[in-house]
């Protein structure tokens, strides 16, 4: 087996194609074939969180995927946010979101209370 850490774009690039290899043959765990994708999955997700690292949405982002995953119009936000001249202010930037919309939203539409916050 010949692993080696991910230090550049061609190492990562590899890693790719050698894990792409392994999932499609679909290795039992304990396997040598097994063992290695475990390994290169390690190694590339390590690469990626340090080249490539996620940032969370800001809260009206992730209001507004919500509703539009779940099909939902501003009157369908009124029971999270309030009225609907509250609800367009929200989604505008020009109010803020509260604490009791906050947890409105979070327990309602399981929006993740830190992305809410704006502390992810």
């Amino acid at each position: 087996m010949d692993i080696h850490p991910i230090r550049t774009e061609a190492d990562y690039e590899a890693a790719l194609m050698a894990v792409s290899e392994l999932v499609d043959m679909d290795p039992a765990p304990s396997t040598q074939e097994g063992d290695k994708l475990e390994i290169l999955a390690i190694l590339v997700e390590k690469y990626e969180a340090e080249h490539f690292p996620m940032v969370a949405p800001n809260p009206i982002d992730a209001i507004r995927f919500r509703m539009e995953q779940a099909g939902l119009s501003v009157p369908d936000m009124q029971p999270y946010i309030g009225n609907s001249n509250r609800v367009y202010e929200v989604l505008a930037g020009r109010r803020a979101l509260s604490l009791a919309m906050i947890r409105k939203l979070h327990d309602g539409l399981h929006i993740p209370a830190d992305v809410l916050i704006g502390t992810a």
